[in-house]
């Protein structure tokens, strides 16, 4: 009782905050200022996890405009691998900013692209050797899509439910996160969904989702031309499948004629250790220039190849292979989860612990025997973490997410595990 008095006094003073337009406790000054003008101009349709406003950063570190000192548990949503404001990196973006910024590559030749897609092919297993260079996760996704219905010349894809691969009309109709992300838009393109395995929710659930998939694929009748799938499910609650569930989806993509599309935008460049996640479970996905073969003028866009997008982009590749942070995100990434699940058999309302590499997901429950969903004290956790200088983010019901750039040291992380540790036993003082 006394625990859950002290949860309700906590929200309180949240949801007071949250009234006046800040998330958690109300900011500093200049983050007041700047985000009164934020709320004046920018488009409501933009959800912000924390009233955080950025100024500067330097590899696990970000700074408030006040000026305030974070470690980055969320790496700008996963994507800063290799620290943010890398030396190399930014040195490689300055010294093509002084000969080019951009070229119209689908309209005109450059090397440094080529450049690019012959580095990135570098790291792929084969025969992945075809590139097509978009500007986003979501523009990946559309592409991938229209390759898939180009090549079979079928309409249908199958995708996951409580998958999220991005908000443009093609990769909406797959995602299957939030009602919010889907409502009003439909009509969507034809997607069928299907239960994507989570262990903590379904027990030894790999035959039932395989059995799942396949009579989708049968009902299709020959006319699915993809199953796109996230590795390791992100906006979903960092959820990761059974091994014997991944090989069993590639086998059946391969019975059915099917092509097998992993979405890697959170989870590949050594997230989760491997390059691409899809290694962890021992599958492979397949894209050859058999498969890539639409015809000029069927896709395009106008800043892929975007010459400082390349230019980052081979040095990123570099470093990470030359610093190997894929061994570093499973060293650290075993350390985590083992503290981790100590903390979870010390803490009533931690119901799970998952993850591969540096891509680890922590849900919380108001108990372990109900494993109800416990978004408010999820959220909460996250508040009196960002107080003590810890910047996470949540994923699905009730989970937070542990993503920090690839360039953690094992003193951040075990410091930045001290800081969540104190936020979660705050319910049990």
């Amino acid at each position: 009782m006394k625990d859950k008095l002290i949860i309700k006094l906590y929200l309180k003073d949240f949801q007071v905050e949250s009234m006046e337009k800040f998330i958690c406790r109300r900011p500093g000054p200049k983050s007041v200022r700047v985000i009164s003008r934020d709320d004046k101009i920018v488009s409501p349709c933009v959800m912000r996890e924390y009233s955080f406003v950025w100024k500067k950063a330097k590899g696990c570190y970000v700074y408030d405009v006040d000026g305030r000192k974070y470690l980055d548990f969320s790496a700008a949503i996963a994507v800063a691998n290799v620290g943010h404001t890398n030396p190399v990196v930014m040195n490689a973006i300055k010294k093509q900013a002084g000969k080019l910024t951009h070229c119209g590559f689908s309209d005109f030749y450059a090397e440094l692209p080529v450049e690019f897609c012959e580095t990135l092919v570098s790291f792929l297993p084969q025969p992945l050797k075809k590139v097509f260079l978009s500007n986003s996760g979501t523009e990946s996704i559309e592409a991938a899509y229209k390759l898939a219905r180009w090549h079979t010349n079928r309409k249908w894809v199958i995708a996951f439910k409580n998958a999220f691969h991005g908000r443009t009309m093609g990769s909406l109709s797959m995602t299957n996160s939030r009602p919010v992300q889907r409502e009003r838009y439909s009509p969507f393109l034809p997607v069928r969904h299907v239960p994507y395995p989570n262990p903590y929710r379904m027990g030894d659930c790999a035959d039932q989702c395989l059995s799942e998939l396949e009579k989708a694929m049968k009902s299709l009748k020959g006319e699915c031309a993809a199953l796109f799938m996230e590795p390791v499910q992100g906006e979903g609650g960092y959820v990761v499948p059974p091994k014997a569930f991944v090989k069993g989806a590639r086998h059946l993509c391969s019975e059915h004629g099917v092509l097998l599309c992993a979405d890697e935008v959170q989870a590949g460049c050594y997230r989760t250790g491997r390059f691409l996640a899809m290694e962890n479970f021992g599958v492979k996905t397949v894209s050859s220039s058999k498969i890539m073969d639409w015809v000029p003028g069927s896709h395009g866009n106008t800043f892929g190849g975007n010459l400082l997008a390349c230019a980052a982009g081979i040095a990123t590749l570099k470093y990470m292979r030359q610093k190997r942070l894929g061994n570093n995100a499973r060293r650290l990434g075993k350390l985590m989860l083992r503290r981790l699940n100590e903390l979870k058999d010390e803490i009533e309302i931690i119901g799970d612990v998952r993850g591969l590499g540096l891509m680890i997901g922590v849900e919380i429950v108001e108990n372990k025997r109900s494993k109800k969903p416990a978004p408010n004290i999820r959220s909460a956790i996250l508040c009196k973490a960002a107080e003590k200088g810890l910047i996470l983010l949540p994923a699905g019901k009730s989970v937070i997410r542990i993503c920090p750039p690839l360039t953690l040291t094992r003193s951040q992380a075990e410091h930045g595990l001290d800081i969540l540790e104190d936020a979660c036993q705050y319910w049990h003082r």
